[in-house]
């Protein structure tokens, strides 16, 4: 019996949250996210740069090992160069600076 009191009480729950709606973000909540989601996929890029860096650093590595005891290297495989994606920079915020429109009455 209390197991059912207890799945009935977990139903009615998760049943009520499911019905709250929650309000449309704000202009000002857009833009925080769409800067959030610029600074993530900018931490993406430099990520892929160190690794790019790391990937060369130990290629050289090796072939120096190797060669130095005596064994046969082949060349490594020609990759595109690292790409340095420079310091994270925020978009001009235009949409802050344009006047925003006259409501009609």
């Amino acid at each position: 019996m209390n197991k059912l009191l207890i799945g009935i009480a977990a139903t009615c729950i998760g049943l009520s949250t499911a019905w709250a709606k929650l309000p449309a973000p704000s202009d000002e909540a857009k833009a925080k996210a769409a800067a959030a989601a610029a600074k993530t996929a900018h931490g993406g890029k430099v990520a892929a740069y160190k690794l790019c860096k790391s990937q060369d650093s130990t290629v050289e590595r090796y072939q120096k090992t190797a060669k130095a005891a005596g064994k046969t290297v082949k060349p490594p495989v020609a990759m595109p160069a690292c790409a340095d994606p420079g310091p994270f920079v925020e978009a001009p915020a235009a949409a802050a600076a344009a006047p925003a429109p006259a409501k009609k009455s």
